[in-house]
């Protein structure tokens, strides 16, 4: 039996015995119920990947693979799975994380874990505002990284999405860096066409983990928030480092190779407040993101990097010339380095007509704004 029909085989049992809501699961391993005024333990709210003395530890990011089922089969799907495998031997990481928009449709979204998990490799995604896109439903997207092998995903807390969970990267049993991987949400229900981003309580979550995480090493650590869309900052960020008139970067940028805004951001319009109350707290000193697939960047703001990690594949639309991933290395004092890992399409082993023919953009484009690099 080949690849393609396990996927097929899985997908249909899935239907059949997968739970598609949290209520059909028969035991209560799945969203938590949480308020402010439960004491934090990162032995029971937190998975803990262990770092090397050693060396430093390498996380790779995936952003917005993004595929259809048809698309999945096809030469787009040998694409993205081509450019993963040459990432991860690349780079090696300690850990994979994915910033959503992993996949639309059920069986891509299978094929999508199956590939990442066959690597043996901890990974932890974070849901996109199109992860729910053609699935049984989103809780079935769920279940399914939660019950992969090596997948980290946790439900998280009740009524707050869809994964909103913490992953502690420690060294010699002590924490030395935080992963806040959130979800981001959908379209905003209070202002239609637009983005929604992290609710009330997922910020007051995330700043009683701040604040516990802080209790048990006895000092602030250094956190990073994986998230799909970006804060509003993120425009400010760029705006602050581009001039509109010369078309120039700050000269501190100027010879960083990926650092463009190649189309418009999709924050959402309303700013909840969530990049002050993180400077406030003082822990999270990166911030990643997905969801605009020609900008990629890494820019100092305001005490926070603030990230747009390399689109990986050709799925839904792309930039040739920004295919790949972003790492954040981390050593011993729990600091990240950046980088962006280009995988050139020119020199993939894919069909040549693929190639030729997935550097157009299939959306309109007058959504798209060409500026900087």
């Amino acid at each position: 039996m080949n690849a393609d029909i396990r996927v097929v085989n899985e997908f249909l049992e899935s239907i059949l015995q997968h739970p598609k809501t949290p209520d059909e699961l028969r035991c209560n391993d799945t969203f938590y119920k949480w308020d402010e005024s439960l004491p934090y333990s990162s032995d029971f709210y937190a998975a803990e990947v262990e770092k090397d003395p050693n060396k430093d530890f390498v996380i790779l990011n995936f952003a917005d693979i993004q595929c259809h089922d048809g698309e999945a089969f096809s030469q787009v799907g040998e694409f993205y799975e081509e450019t993963i495998d040459k990432l991860i031997k690349k780079v090696q990481p300690d850990l994979i994380t994915m910033t959503g928009d992993n996949a639309f449709d059920p069986m891509a979204y299978i094929r999508l874990i199956r590939f990442i998990d066959s690597y043996n490799i901890p990974w932890a995604p974070v849901m996109g505002n199109a992860d729910h896109t053609g699935l049984v439903s989103e809780f079935w997207a769920d279940y399914q990284l939660a019950e992969s092998k090596n997948c980290l995903f946790d439900y998280g807390p009740t009524g707050m999405g869809d994964g909103n969970y913490i992953v502690n990267i420690t060294e010699n049993g002590k924490i030395i860096h935080t992963l806040f991987m959130m979800d981001s949400h959908h379209e905003d229900e209070k202002i239609d066409g637009k983005y929604d981003h992290f609710h009330a309580d997922q910020m007051a979550w995330y700043k009683w983990a701040v604040e516990g995480i802080k209790a048990e090493e006895g000092k602030v650590v250094p956190s990073s928030v994986f998230m799909h869309i970006p804060v509003p900052e993120y425009q400010n960020a760029w705006d602050s480092i581009y001039n509109k008139e010369t078309g120039e970067l700050a000269p501190e940028y100027r010879d960083r190779e990926f650092c463009k805004v190649h189309e418009k951001m999709g924050p959402p319009d309303e700013n909840n407040g969530f990049f002050d109350l993180a400077k406030e707290l003082g822990s999270t000193k990166y911030m990643i993101c997905g969801h605009d697939h020609k900008n990629c960047f890494d820019i100092d703001y305001e005490g926070i990097t603030l990230i747009y990690g390399m689109k990986t594949g050709y799925g839904c639309y792309w930039e040739r010339e920004t295919n790949g991933g972003t790492t954040l290395t981390i050593g011993s004092d729990g600091l990240a380095k950046i980088g962006h890992h280009y995988i050139d399409p020119k020199e993939s082993k894919v069909k040549k007509f693929m190639l030729e023919y997935y550097g157009v953009n299939l959306y309109d484009e007058g959504n798209v704004v060409h500026t900087g690099n």
